[in-house]
């Protein structure tokens, strides 16, 4: 497993990150045993970052999370999130300091490493600047987070408000695949100029980058997805799997500290971990790269629409 340092943490971090929101039952059930020793079997073999949060399954991946991490805590890196939950977004004040509380409860400890404010593209600037994050500062300064960072999807608007802020780490998602590299534009810049421990997210853009079938609730436009079995048949001529390509190609971006993918079966970690040392043949790097060059970077967007920044 590589290591790399995740900013001005200091934190070395498995370039492999574990997302635990799959064992949550945010997209299938899962047995809650199958998902702990999914969690034991990557601890064991040297994932040491987990990313969780509350929204994901109404808190069931935190709480089965704290159940597998019971005697382990001290051999991981842990991230929860606050500000995002199933019914509703809140970027108060208040409701930062009751989540934190919230969140150790179900994690079963007593601090996290990271507290990241969810998916900030959809609370206003206003709140996110004035409450938000001084409120997760509040909670690095009570211990309860060493400490704290944002996530979302625009990219462009992660970078305008790191900016603006003194945060310790940035999550961007779907911004750094084989279908995406906008996080070069500006993100990675920043990050290397402000210190920044910067997380990517979404390695496979929810199934494209694999050989499984796409969920109705895609939002890719019709031409990326219409992509995929052209890029399925093309890595089987080389004898590998779409799915392990894409993955080793995140994992290689070099100022990109963790990859995270979300994994609930011992037989996924396995895989994951034996592509993320994958060593992609040049000649088919290439062939991708042409193939895919003309449905790059049409991402789409979420959030609140002030906070859709043009390129």
């Amino acid at each position: 497993m590589q290591y790399r340092i995740l900013g001005k943490t200091g934190l070395s971090i498995s370039a492999l990150g574990f997302g635990v929101s799959p064992v949550g039952n945010v997209f299938e059930p899962v047995e809650e045993q199958e998902g702990v020793n999914a969690i034991h079997y990557a601890i064991d073999n040297g994932i040491n970052f987990f990313d969780v949060a509350p929204f994901y399954g109404d808190t069931l991946a935190e709480t089965r999370l704290g159940k597998a991490l019971e005697g382990k805590r001290q051999d991981i890196i842990l991230a929860t999130k606050c500000c995002r939950y199933v019914t509703h977004f809140d970027f108060s004040y208040q409701r930062v300091l009751s989540s934190i509380d919230e969140s150790l409860k179900r994690l079963k400890t007593d601090y996290v490493d990271i507290l990241q404010i969810h998916d900030i593209e959809f609370g206003t600037e206003e709140q996110l600047l004035n409450e938000a994050i001084p409120a997760a500062l509040k909670v690095k300064e009570s211990g309860k987070a060493r400490y704290i960072g944002f996530t979302g999807l625009p990219v462009r608007y992660l970078a305008h408000i790191a900016r603006q802020t003194n945060v310790d780490t940035v999550l961007s998602w779907a911004h750094y695949n084989l279908l995406e590299d906008e996080i070069n534009d500006e993100l990675v810049p920043l990050s290397l100029e402000k210190g920044f421990g910067l997380m990517n997210a979404a390695p496979f853009l929810q199934r494209i980058l694999t050989d499984a079938a796409l969920p109705s609730w895609h939002r890719s436009p019709k031409e990326m997805i219409a992509i995929q079995p052209a890029l399925i048949s093309l890595c089987r001529e080389y004898g590998v799997a779409l799915s392990d390509v894409a993955l080793s190609y995140a994992i290689a971006h070099p100022h990109i500290a963790s990859t995270i993918t979300g994994m609930c079966e011992v037989e996924k970690v396995k895989q994951n971990i034996a592509a993320a040392a994958l060593d992609i043949p040049a000649a088919l790097l290439h062939d991708m790269e042409k193939l895919v060059a003309p449905v790059k970077n049409k991402m789409w967007f979420e959030g609140r629409s002030e906070n859709n920044i043009p390129k």
